[in-house]
């Protein structure tokens, strides 16, 4: 692909901070998704001091494609100083690249730009659409994508690229000050997590954020124990135009929206001795305790699952060797270029369905419609429309995302009528009735008399 850099700052270079503050001084980023109690043994927390008194994270890299990955304790982001505040009060054009629904009843995912000048904001809205293509190829992304909306949010660099690329003492000045080798670790792309809100909080809603490097050097990084004012969970970070670091987004919004742990054992040495972990993908018992307690991902042992193999208690997760079981050999929590198991995609689809509804119109419900009225709805593909009037369903319509009020049989008798829409996402992916609770929605419109 096209690769846009320049060693030359542009006439705007008094606007942005040097980058060299942020590669000096480290960048944020979030402690892992693993249980609180492996945390707590690690003796590790977000945003804790370090010996020195200076505030820390820790953040989950990648060094491969296809390997496990890693974690690193690094300085936390700076407050955004006045000046940046004012020049970012000043950017910040937001593009909708995905419009599924009106805000609040979608996922909203926004990605920011770094190292993308002026001249190049055509060149991010690409790779945006690129990179959202590839994620929400990967399932469960790909049987729910009307459950999204994509927003871009510009921001300018004074110059091309980011820092760390290809090597360690190339220096970018760039908005979000991303850089590679962060704490000298070559894959670690990391960004002012600060100036990434105050861009991300530009779009309607934030429930997801992903920042795009303008790269084609391989890396990235999770944030996933940041919560921001805007409203979500977590930061990505990713290369624009390496062709494999979706999957690093992928991987972390199994932690940010799907609130899974990490199946790799990694960092721990001994047994983890531990409460029960209150994700849904770890667990201290054997996958026979699990049955005849009914607990953990019991309704999914002995199936088989997207990412090879069947259901079970595999040894190893949450950074520790011993203790701690995962549910199968090798999901996308463990290794990257995976698949989300069983267990992984039913959390993903809770996680969607915290932010999005099942069932959504264009036609609006707080005002009157008349007979002749056509109500279109959306709902995913393993859902299912029913229609009423006066609560009396129409059999005739059932499954229809399309009908004309009159058509319903609503009586012309001078009388107000309501017609309503329900929907339940059937899909055999959720085996848990307490979520299935959440794939039911409805919709009502009173029809003029």
């Amino acid at each position: 692909m096209r690769r846009r850099t320049s060693g030359h700052a542009s006439t705007e270079s008094s606007r942005r901070v040097s980058i060299r503050t942020a590669v000096s001084a480290g960048l944020a980023v979030v402690t892992l998704a693993a249980t609180a109690a492996a945390a707590t043994a690690q003796g590790t927390a977000a945003s804790a001091p370090s010996s020195h008194g200076q505030r820390t994270q820790q953040v989950e890299y990648f060094t491969g494609s296809t390997a496990h990955p890693r974690h690193l304790t690094v300085p936390a982001s700076k407050p955004v100083s006045p000046s940046d505040k004012a020049a970012i009060a000043a950017d910040g054009d937001v593009t909708p690249i995905v419009q599924n629904g009106p805000v609040g009843s979608k996922l909203d995912v926004v990605f920011v730009g770094d190292g993308y000048t002026a001249a190049q904001q055509e060149d991010f809205h690409a790779d945006v659409r690129a990179k959202w293509a590839k994620i929400s190829a990967v399932e469960p992304y790909a049987s729910y994508a009307g459950l999204f909306n994509v927003w871009a949010v510009d921001a300018v660099s004074n110059e091309s690229g980011v820092s760390g690329d290809p090597t360690q003492d190339v220096v970018r000045d760039t908005a979000l000050d991303s850089a590679f080798f962060c704490e000298g670790t070559e894959r670690l792309l990391c960004v002012d997590t600060g100036k990434v809100e105050s861009y991300a909080s530009k779009a309607p809603a934030a429930d997801l954020v992903v920042m795009l490097g303008n790269s084609t050097k391989y890396g990235g990084a999770g944030y996933n124990d940041i919560s921001s004012q805007a409203g979500y969970d977590g930061i990505a970070t990713a290369s624009s135009d390496n062709d494999r670091s979706d999957q690093i987004a992928v991987h972390e919004t199994g932690h940010s929206l799907g609130k899974l742990a990490d199946e790799y054992d990694y960092g721990q040495s001994g047994t983890y001795t531990g409460p029960e972990p209150t994700e849904a993908n770890l667990s201290t018992l054997s996958a026979d305790q699990m049955t005849a307690q009914r607990q953990k991902w019991y309704r999914w042992i002995g199936q088989q699952s997207p990412d090879g193999g069947a259901v079970g208690a595999f040894e190893g997760g949450g950074y520790y060797q011993y203790g701690l079981n995962r549910p199968t050999e090798n999901s996308i929590m463990r290794t990257l270029g995976r698949e989300f198991n069983l267990p992984g995609r039913e959390a993903m689809i809770a996680g969607f369905y915290r932010y999005a509804t099942v069932l959504n119109s264009p036609v609006a419900t707080d005002r009157t419609v008349p007979r002749k009225a056509r109500l279109r709805v959306t709902v995913p593909a393993s859902a299912q429309v029913k229609w009423y009037v006066d609560g009396r369903e129409r059999k005739a319509a059932r499954g229809r995302s399309t009908v004309v009020v009159r058509s319903l049989g609503v009586p012309a008798d001078g009388r107000s009528h309501t017609v309503t829409a329900k929907a339940t996402d059937r899909t055999a992916a959720v085996r848990d009735p307490a979520l299935r609770k959440l794939l039911s929605g409805s919709l009502s419109w009173r029809v003029a008399r």
